[in-house]
């Protein structure tokens, strides 16, 4: 495997927090981390068509522009979403540096952001606002885009086209989504079924920034952070170890996609408000 700038290290800790974790919880969301979905396995034709054919486009160029194009307003919009959090929990430490008491409508705020990113914050305290904000950070562009192309095959899946889910998320109440045509015998999950891509984006960052299967991520954004860089794509994308069971070989078909697109991955510089 290709160790890029994390090095052994990094590498040796994810395979054994992938030890340490139960299976249900490393590869997949917990019942408390599912995604929302809809209700029932029918698929709606107008989610149908929400999706392009891509499949359709026979320029790779063309296809892999329009696919990122596609995807990328919801990726800045949920990211926008998460730095106004992240704001808001940075005032807040300055709030409390500075000895000044949080009003009703800030206590609120916080106690929802804690509950989204599955966080139990027992006390308000400097430290507790710094393991919260561990989790509460922005995913790099580039990264959603180029999983979102690896597991949907550049958006030509069955679960992107019928069920608008570009990470592969699983669900596991019966009719909560597709079943997976391969499906193991013996298994009951279902591939989850999205009302919206924004619900996609959402699901699968939220996901990323709370699900104990991604501590790795976290810790290495982490890092980053504290020495004033910028989480980069081939950073954060070593996080993403239990991601796949294939592990060592998904990070590095990550990293030779990212390698490859590049030309194709260069920011627009559009910004996206979370309004």
């Amino acid at each position: 495997m290709k160790t890029g700038k994390v090095g052994l290290f990094t590498i040796a800790l994810g395979m054994v927090l992938g030890l340490l974790l139960v299976m249900r919880l490393v590869f997949i969301p917990s019942s408390e981390q599912q995604p929302q979905t809809l209700g029932k396995a029918i698929v709606n034709e107008e989610i149908a068509n929400v999706v392009p054919d891509f499949a359709a486009i026979k320029d790779v160029s063309e296809k892999k522009r329009a696919f990122f194009d596609f995807l990328r307003p919801s990726i800045k919009h949920q990211n926008a979403i998460i730095q106004g959090e992240r704001d808001f929990l940075i005032e807040t430490k300055k709030q409390i540096i500075n000895g000044k008491a949080l009003t009703e409508a800030d206590e609120f705020r916080l106690q929802q952001i804690s509950e989204k990113y599955q966080y139990t914050l027992r006390s308000l305290t400097l430290s507790n606002l710094d393991t919260l904000l561990v989790r509460v950070d922005i995913i790099p562009e580039q990264m959603v885009l180029i999983q979102a192309a690896n597991e949907t095959g550049w958006g030509s899946s069955r679960f992107a086209k019928e069920g608008l889910n570009f990470f592969g998320q699983w669900c596991f109440r019966k009719g909560c989504g597709l079943v997976p045509q391969s499906r193991t015998e013996g298994l009951s999950h279902e591939v989850a079924l999205f009302k919206t891509v924004e619900d996609s984006v959402a699901s699968y960052m939220r996901n990323l920034n709370s699900n104990a299967a991604y501590t790795l991520l976290r810790s290495i954004r982490a890092d980053l952070r504290a020495q004033n860089k910028t989480p980069q794509a081939q950073d954060l994308v070593y996080g993403l170890i239990n991601y796949s069971e294939r592990q060592e070989a998904y990070i590095d078909e990550l990293l030779e996609m990212l390698r490859q697109n590049q030309r194709f991955l260069v920011d627009n510089n559009e910004k996206t408000t979370a309004a």
